[in-house]
Parts: C-alpha cells; sequence; structure tokens
C-alpha cells in the first residue's frame, strides 16, 4: 500500500488478543462480567471481539481491493474463492481436531456423528468463528468488487432492512428476537441439522449460523468503507475527526435502533453491527490519533502488533493446541461416586497454579487468561523474528 497505517496492524493484533484472553478463562464458572458474553439482549467487552475482527478484514480488504481491480475478474474471483474455502475448512479443521477422543477409556476417531453412551446424538459442529469469517469475507468481496462504493452502501442498508424484517416477520410473534422465537434456528436445522449446530445455549441453536449471516456481512463492507475513505484522506485531521462523528453517530443510531431492534450478538442483529461498528471506528481512530498523529507507540503497540501479523494463525492454534493437550490426562484424585478425576496439562497449570494465586477465584481464571496471552505471545513473537508470516 502506498502509505503506511501501522495503527490498523496494532488494531488487527489487539482485538486478536482480546479474542485470546475472552475464550481462555481459567474456568468458565469464574469470570468477570465484562469478559463474558451478554446473557442474550446487550453487549459486554466481550461482544465486541468478533465485530471488531470482522470491521478489520474489511479494513484489510480496502487496500488489497485496487489490485483485484487491476488483475481482473477472473483472477479476483479465483483469489477470492479459495481464500474463502481454505478459511472455512480450516474452522471445520479446527471443530473436529484431534479427530480422536476418549471413549470408555480408549482413546477412538471422533466420526462425524455418534452416540454416547447415555444415548445422546452427537455431531462435528459445521459452522464456527471462521467459518463465519470466511462467507462474510467472500459476499462482502464481492459486493464491493461489482457494486463499488455507491453500490456497497446500498447494499449495506438493504441488508441490515431485510434483515430486520425477516426476523420480526418469520419469527415468534410474541417475541421474534429470543432464543425460542429466533427465525434462522429452523433454517440452520433444517440445512445443518441439530447434531452439527451449536448447542452452548443447552438447546440446537447456532450464534454463527446461517439465518443471521446478512447483518455481518455488513460489518465487513463497512469496515471496507472505513478502510478505503482513510486511504482516499490520507493522513489529515480533517479524516480524524470524521471518522470520531462517523463513529459517534453510529454509536447513537445503535441506541436508537436498539429500542425496536435489541442489541443483540447471538443473533447478529442490525443494531448490534451499527453500534459495534461505531466503537470499532472510534477505537480504530484513537489508535491513529496516538500512533500516526502522535507517534505514542513503542512495547505496548509491539506487543500487539506482532499478533496482528499473524492472526489466522494464532487464533487457529489457541483452538487446537488445548483439543489436543485435553487428550493427555493427568490423574486428579477421585470423585464422590469413586470415579477416578482427569486434568488436561492446561488443566493442572490452572489448578495447581493460577487458582491458587488468590482466594477470588476469578483472579485466579484471569491471571491463567493473561498467561495464555504471554505464550501465545511468545509464539508470535519468535514468528515475527523470524519473519514468518502464515497466510491464506
Amino acid at each position: 500500500m502506498n502509505q503506511r497505517y501501522y495503527s490498523l496492524d496494532v488494531f488487527r493484533g489487539a482485538t486478536v488478543a482480546l479474542m485470546i484472553m475472552v475464550n481462555n478463562p481459567g474456568s468458565w464458572d469464574h469470570i468477570y462480567a465484562p469478559l463474558d458474553h451478554a446473557v442474550w439482549h446487550g453487549c459486554t467487552p466481550t461482544d465486541l471481539v468478533f465485530p471488531f475482527f470482522l470491521f478489520a478484514v474489511g479494513n484489510a480488504m480496502a487496500f488489497v481491493m485496487p489490485r483485484f481491480r487491476q488483475a481482473g475478474t477472473a483472477i479476483f474471483l479465483k483469489k477470492v474463492i479459495k481464500r474463502t474455502l481454505l478459511i472455512f475448512l480450516i474452522g471445520l479443521f479446527l471443530n473436529w481436531s484431534p479427530f480422536l477422543m476418549w471413549q470408555n477409556n480408549s482413546i477412538v476417531f471422533k466420526p462425524w456423528q455418534w452416540v454416547s453412551a447415555d444415548g445422546v446424538q452427537h455431531g462435528i459442529r459445521i459452522l464456527g468463528v471462521l467459518q463465519r469469517i470466511a462467507l462474510c469475507y467472500f459476499f462482502a468481496s464481492v459486493i464491493v468488487y461489482f457494486f463499488k462504493i455507491r453500490g456497497a452502501y446500498i447494499f449495506s442498508v438493504l441488508l441490515l432492512l431485510s434483515y430486520w424484517f425477516l426476523c420480526f416477520a418469520l419469527g415468534d410473534k410474541s417475541d421474534p428476537y429470543s432464543l425460542s422465537g429466533f427465525f434462522g434456528t429452523h433454517l440452520d436445522k433444517a440445512i445443518l441439522g441439530d447434531t452439527h449446530m451449536y448447542h452452548g445455549e443447552g438447546v440446537a441453536f447456532d450464534p454463527e449460523g446461517l439465518g443471521s449471516l446478512m447483518a455481518p456481512v455488513v460489518q465487513v463492507i463497512l469496515g471496507y468503507l472505513v478502510g478505503e475513505y482513510i486511504i482516499r484522506k490520507g493522513k489529515t485531521y480533517e479524516m480524524l475527526s470524521n471518522l470520531f462523528i462517523a463513529g459517534t453517530v453510529l454509536i447513537f443510531a445503535g441506541f436508537i435502533w436498539d429500542m425496536a431492534f435489541p442489541i443483540n450478538k447471538k443473533i447478529w442483529t442490525s443494531s448490534y453491527v451499527i453500534y459495534t461498528t461505531g466503537l470499532a471506528m472510534l477505537t480504530l481512530s484513537t489508535f491513529i490519533f496516538l500512533i500516526e498523529f502522535k507517534q505514542i507507540k513503542g512495547a505496548w503497540s509491539r506487543f500487539f502488533d506482532v499478533f496482528g501479523k499473524n492472526p489466522l494463525f494464532i487464533f487457529v492454534l489457541s483452538g487446537f493446541l488445548p483439543r489436543v493437550l485435553g487428550l493427555i490426562r493427568i490423574g486428579n484424585g477421585v470423585s464422590a461416586d469413586g470415579k477416578p478425576l482427569y486434568l488436561s496439562p492446561f488443566g493442572w497449570f490452572y489448578e495447581h497454579v493460577c487458582k491458587n494465586v488468590s482466594t477470588d477465584l476469578k483472579i485466579g481464571s484471569l491471571f491463567y487468561a493473561f498467561c495464555m496471552i504471554a505464550f501465545y505471545w511468545l509464539i508470535v513473537y519468535f514468528l515475527d523474528r523470524k519473519k514468518i508470516y502464515i497466510k491464506v
């Protein structure tokens, strides 16, 4: 790119670091409220991580799109489709990994679908974070490439309004924005099947499902539009002040829309897109002001920068490694009914080191999360020193 924006790398890296922290607490039962997702409606700092990352994907797209246009449609489609498939398949690989599991005290191959000893049917989840990134990247890229800036604005408005209409018209009339009333669940069940969906809410419901895909596509488009504006205006105070103003307006608009279409990460409502994009713009503007204008950078920016240089790799590793280590069993006494208890190496580290840091278990859980950030930072720092950047 013609004009380097180091602040964009730091923004992306900070988002990845926060993503690792909120995904790796010592115990899910002992988390400070800001580090947990909203139960349903609402938005915590944790609920900002994923939309910020999609926004960053759009920012990066703004720098490569001119090269795509020069290369031509055939090259553009080939590269975008290839990258989409790779990211989607990596996400599916992560869900299935490590392809082995403990069953009746033996390690066996984890099939696509199986029935546990208690008669419950299980399956590999098809969708997830990386799969959503892949699909949003694909549709946003196609919209931006073929319909240009003006068309991207129009598509964004139409997608957000259409999704609102679908949620209201096809959802349960008594509460269309509830877990049980959301229309997208029926679509996901019909296409994916119950056993291949997320069950973290106690029922088959996928927060990265196909039914809620329209709105996060707009998150990437808006990230692109902001990135394109930054490039076009250059490092000027006019650009910076306009970003601050636009971000503030979007936050206010998100709160207004929340009155009719609640801010909700799990069904990725249109108000959530507007609100989180506004916050992303203010955060990015702050980074630009500090780094590009005031030259306030050093150890703190370097810390986040290395995460931003290998974001996909370190996110995958932070999900893959605990699964692999989960196959290692370390004895940890017996249960009340006499059955042996086991810990993974990471679990042992939490139970015997982090948990003992304080009598407040939330502090120990948070300390473990910081240890995980430090551990993965050492890996990306080493890769950066060796000039190894793993991309798709």
